[in-house]
């Protein structure tokens, strides 16, 4: 091996957590050779790791294989939240991944000399004593925006006596916001009747200690980008101690750009029946609610009849497997629309000339991926933090359109025809969303903020490592070697 610093970077078992780190590992592989960088997975995760990342294109990008602990209930096998049969296992999966704890140790007392840094999820906290045991600094990464960390956390430390508006210290004062936009998981936490959110409190806040490895982490990645953030970094900051810097390094599926394998697979051909409509110029309105959402099959219902009255094409992931159009709806959907069942390429839709707007659960994946494609948003927060996603999206960005959806509650399908008739025919959402999308990439170009975030944050990792040590042997490959003796190079 070639003599090189290393980076260890562990993603927390969920798709929407690892993809953005595995375009942070693509970029960081293409842009600085000089780095190995070692990505930690379980095995049932290695596969998705190295369709991504094939070895031929990123040698310099090491996947190492930990083996997932075995915690009843939670079936053999399953390694990854979005394979979880049931969301009541949820808090038994976190439980499981704390107990990586000691083979993560082993694993990373093996690197000789150390990484420079350990950049691991949120949900992973005990991957901070273990650094802080080897003197390694650990980034912590989050898969939210600054806007939504900051209120998030401002209300957690300050919880809500009741259901006025109010504002949030450190932010505009012209920012108003309401109960109903915070997540559950937070207004929750003084409900602790509730089994799982006892557990879920207990985790992040007691049992592992979350939040505390969380702002006691010597700086924070977030796959955002300064423009659409610069009025609430302080805030979020001043959560963290020792003076840890937030460093904005997104939107990081555009950072990667095509040096990730996207797995282009379109096995139900969406991208030709976009082409289609392309060629007859037709606008089409892509519809995904991602892949942790329950969407009821009355609600789904709902949709189909307000797609169809709505009178503009669409494109539709449905993961229902008990759900099928109603009957009457059958030829228009066939006539207009395309309901897609498997592996949608979301990427590849949103990218599409003929994509014009995006009916989404407002994840924060999906909203970046749909500034990174200049399309505008309806939408439809369900869950965790979308609300204060939509907030950010349609009151400050005016890059999308509110469905009016409230929680555990059914839309309407005459709420959902006006809301795609809203945003497909308004001319000013559509606007906003290509200035962004042109913001987004000058933020990810070379110079622009986000990469010159990356290469600041790689200097001071160095310099602390220099300030530890005068001397390093980086040429030392006996941590790899210990790896694949132990087989957990996969």
């Amino acid at each position: 091996m070639a003599t090189k610093e290393s980076v260890v970077i562990f993603p927390f078992m969920a798709k929407g957590h690892t993809i953005p780190l595995l375009h942070l590992a693509a970029f960081l592989s293409s842009h600085h050779r000089h780095l190995s960088i070692s990505l930690i997975t379980t095995p049932a995760n290695a596969a998705f790791f190295h369709r991504h990342l094939p070895s031929h294109t990123h040698p310099n990008i090491y996947i190492l294989s930990l083996p997932f602990p075995s915690l009843p209930p939670l079936p053999t096998g399953i390694e990854s939240t979005d394979t979880l049969p049931s969301p009541s296992l949820y808090p038994t999966f976190l439980r499981a991944t704390s107990l990586l704890l000691n083979p993560f140790r082993q694993l990373l007392s093996n690197f000789s000399p150390p990484p420079i840094c350990i950049i691991s999820d949120f949900f992973l906290g005990f991957t901070l004593p273990v650094a802080n045991e080897l003197d390694i600094p650990r980034i912590v990464f989050h898969g939210m925006s600054v806007f939504s960390m900051a209120i998030c956390k401002s209300v957690a430390s300050n919880m809500l006596k009741d259901d006025q508006p109010f504002t949030i210290p450190g932010m505009p004062p012209s920012l108003l916001l309401t109960k109903d936009l915070i997540p559950d998981d937070i207004t929750k936490f003084s409900n602790l009747d509730d089994p799982i959110t006892q557990v879920l409190f207990n985790y992040v806040f007691f049992m592992d200690g979350v939040g505390d490895t969380d702002t006691s982490s010597q700086g924070i990645l977030v796959n955002s980008f300064i423009d659409i953030e610069q009025g609430y970094v302080e805030l979020f900051e001043s959560f963290y101690h020792g003076g840890a810097r937030a460093w904005l390094a997104g939107p990081l599926c555009m950072l990667a750009g095509s040096l990730i394998n996207e797995e282009i697979t379109d096995e139900e051909g969406c991208l030709t029946w976009l082409d289609e409509r392309e060629r007859k110029h037709e606008s089409v309105l892509y519809v995904s609610f991602g892949t942790q959402t329950y969407v009821s099959n009355e609600q789904l219902d709902e949709v189909a009849h307000g797609l169809i009255a709505s009178g503009h094409p669409f494109i539709w992931a449905v993961r229902s497997k008990t759900w099928l159009p109603p009957e009457s709806l059958v030829l228009d959907i066939s006539a207009r629309g395309k309901i897609v069942r498997g592996w949608v390429p979301q990427k590849q839709v949103l990218e599409h000339a003929a994509t014009s707007a995006f009916l989404s659960h407002c994840g924060w994946n999906s909203v970046l991926e749909s500034i990174s494609s200049g399309v505008p948003i309806l939408c439809w927060p369900m869950i965790a933090e979308q609300s204060l996603n939509e907030k950010l999206v349609v009151d400050l960005l005016g890059a999308g359109v509110r469905i009016g959806a409230k929680r555990d509650e059914i839309v309407g399908r005459t709420a959902v025809e006006h809301g795609v008739k809203r945003v497909m025919e308004d001319d000013k959402v559509r606007e906003k969303a290509a200035e962004l999308q042109q913001t987004a990439s000058k933020a990810v170009a070379k110079g622009g903020p986000s990469q010159l975030a990356l290469e600041q944050l790689l200097n001071e990792l160095v310099k602390m490592r220099d300030n530890k040590t005068k001397r390093v042997d980086l040429s030392s490959d006996k941590g790899f070697e210990k790896c694949c003796e132990n087989g957990l190079v996969v």
